[in-house]
């Protein structure tokens, strides 16, 4: 993908910050979106949190696209943190996720 070719919107960011800053708003509307579930108790097809959670699915795959997040790293991070989520958690201990 050529930068010259993608629409500038925003002419003062770049489009590394565009994206960093655009996905960190979306990881808030999704903290929003999780807190709410918590205090209405709606927690399996929240429309909201579907698409608070799909928002920020894709940011990151826009991240990973940019070069900017590697598949390999990311799945080895994940591979780390579901070990700290065994010793730390009882999220893992009745499921088979690992």
């Amino acid at each position: 993908m050529k930068d010259k070719k993608l629409k500038s919107i925003n002419k003062k960011l770049d489009y590394e910050t565009e994206l960093l800053v655009i996905t960190m708003e979306e990881c808030g509307e999704m903290i929003e979106a999780c807190s709410k579930a918590i205090r209405c108790e709606d927690y399996k097809n929240n429309d909201r949190l579907i698409e608070e959670v799909g928002d920020v699915l894709c940011m990151i795959e826009l991240m990973k696209e940019r070069g900017m997040l590697g598949s390999r790293d990311l799945n080895n991070r994940i591979q780390i943190k579901k070990l700290k989520l065994l010793q730390w958690s009882n999220l893992l201990n009745h499921t088979k996720l690992l």
